[in-house]
This record gives C-alpha cells, structure tokens and sequence, in this order.
C-alpha cells in the first residue's frame, strides 16, 4: 500500500507538478545561506583596509640593576597596525536594483534576502504542525474509532466541543496569553487548535475499516490489538493522513502568516508573515512599494498550489473511481 502510495504520487503529472514546487521551496530553504546574498538582518557594509606597513612598539616591563652595575631592561615587542573601516549603510525603502533585487526595508534589511530565509522558517512552520496534528489525530482517532468505550466517548466529546469553536479567534486568543516567543510556540499553539477536524474525519475512516472482512478475519485469529492496528488498519489510512497533512500544513502556513500579521507573533524572527507585517506597519501598499508585499505573498500561494497538485494523486489513490487502469 505505501509502495502503491508513492507510485502514484510519481505516475500522476499534477502531482509531479506539486512534488517538484514543493521540492524547489525546500531546497530554498536548505540552501538559504547560501542562495541569500545577505543575512537577514543586515543593513549595513563595513569595509576594513589595513594602512601601512606595521610599526613595532616596545613595552618596558622592569629596569634592574645588578650588582656589577650593567642594565637589565625586560621589555615586550609588539606589533602595531592601523586600520581604516568604512561603513555603507544600505538605502532605506530602495526599489529594486541590482545590488538588492527586491528592494530594502523601513530598516534597510535586503528584502529578497528576508523572503529566502523566511522560506525556511515558514516552510518549517507549517510542516511540523502539519506533523504535529497528523500524529496527534491518528492517535486520537485510532483509540477513538477502534477501542471504543469511555475512550471514544472521552475523545468525541472534545472533540465536539473543539469544533464548535472558531478556529481562528481561538488561536488569536492562545496566542495573545502565551508569553513563549519563537518558533516552538506557534507551532503548538497552531497544533492544538488545528486537531479536531482531522480527528473526525479519521475516527470515521478507522469506523469504516474496523468492521471490513480482513480486519474481522484477523481478530477471528486471535491476533493482538497492536497487529491489527498497525498491520491491517493504519497502511489503509495513509492516503487520507496524507491528504491531512498537506491540508494542515497549507493552514499552517496560513496561519502563522495570520498571526504575524496582526502582531501577536514574534516579529524578531524573518518569516513571510513577518515581511508583509512590517510591509502593512509602514505603508507598503498604500505607497505601491509592490516589492516589499508581493513576493511573500505569491510564496505562500504558490506553496498552497504544491499542496493542491499533491492532493490531486491522494484522490486518486483514496477514490479508486480516480484510478487509471
């Protein structure tokens, strides 16, 4: 079934189309050091030329006098340089040229060197909570849909519960009480706002395969919970877990666009969230400067596009009315 699975993430053109999008950010995002011209943060170059040729400087340390009345200076000889530094600061809000393709920031930070780091810190974003909440729901959904009992009432009720509330005035609001700033923190506070929706979705798949004839075939064997689980239930999920995960790591990725931009991330770290906050925060789109706003925003959609072209192959493996022959 998994070989099955990326056969047809391979054979299918959409799908090749997404893997390869996807495949470029990432390597962006590997690469970051080494595609980026400039650190993130820099605003600034400073230049430094040695002057001359070195002088050398004596340093008396004692003046003995012995008893057969000759001089013993102890000294230190060391070398002197002189140097020169010039310090170019880069232009404010500069469009694009060549020394910076993208323009510079309110701060003079080289924006296309922003968008390439930026890459990594979303990209990671947004595939760790997709991971996150694909683990915690098939967890959850497994104990939920199979065990059954106090678990999947216990489990059912949250998760009731979780749904009714809004998703995103419940993240905005996590996320104002939570004084943790970084990467870790909004990927958990993305998490366990994300779960429930996946959870019931997979609790039905798990509801659906328990009571197929290969499982029931199984438990007649005598075969241990741990078997049927892993062994015959969880190989027939990995399309839709599939499916989930690129589904949560697109809202991911949105999300934390989401709360950057309205301030309650941490706005010291360079994301795509973070150049269109302070894109909005000094008046990027009212005065046109399309560089500083536009590009992350065409990253985003076009990460989205790779998650959509993947789901294309996961239809066809899930929905077997898809199947080529």
């Amino acid at each position: 079934m998994i070989k099955d699975f990326f056969k047809t993430l391979v054979s299918n053109t959409k799908s090749l189309v997404g893997l390869c999008l996807l495949g470029f950010f990432v390597l962006v995002a590997i690469l970051a050091p080494v595609i980026a011209p400039y650190p993130p943060k820099l605003d600034r170059l400073e230049t430094v030329v040695e002057l001359g040729e070195p002088s050398l400087e004596e340093e008396i340390l004692s003046e003995d006098y012995p008893s057969d009345a000759r001089d013993v200076i102890v000294y230190r000889s060391t070398l002197t340089r002189e140097y020169e530094k010039t310090v170019d600061y880069f232009p404010l809000r500069a469009k694009p040229s060549a020394a910076h393709p993208l323009g510079t920031n309110h701060a003079g930070n080289d924006l296309f060197s922003q968008l390439v780091w930026g890459t990594r810190v979303s990209l990671t974003i947004g595939l760790l909570t997709g991971l996150f909440v694909t683990v915690l729901s098939l967890t959850l959904a497994l104990l939920s849909g199979y065990l059954g009992g106090v678990a999947d009432d216990v489990i059912t009720f949250v998760t009731n519960v979780m749904l009714v509330i809004p998703g995103l005035p419940l993240m905005i609001v996590v996320a104002a009480y939570v004084t943790m700033k970084g990467t870790l923190p909004i990927v958990l506070i993305l998490g366990l706002t994300g779960w429930p929706y996946p959870t019931r979705l997979l609790r039905s798949q798990v509801l659906t395969l328990k009571n197929r004839d290969f499982v029931r075939v199984s438990k007649s064997l005598g075969e241990r919970t741990s078997f049927v689980v892993f062994r015959e239930i969880l190989p027939n999920m990995i399309s839709i877990a599939m499916a989930e995960f690129f589904a949560t790591s697109m809202a991911a990725i949105l999300g934390e666009a989401t709360l950057e931009f309205i301030g309650l991330g941490n706005v010291t770290v360079v994301s795509w969230g973070t150049i269109l906050f302070w894109a909005q925060a000094n008046g990027a789109l009212l005065s046109g400067a399309w560089w500083w706003f536009l590009p992350p925003g065409i990253c985003i959609a076009l990460v989205g596009t790779s998650f959509v072209l993947i789901n294309f192959a996961i239809d066809e493996i899930s929905n077997p009315r898809l199947r080529k022959r």
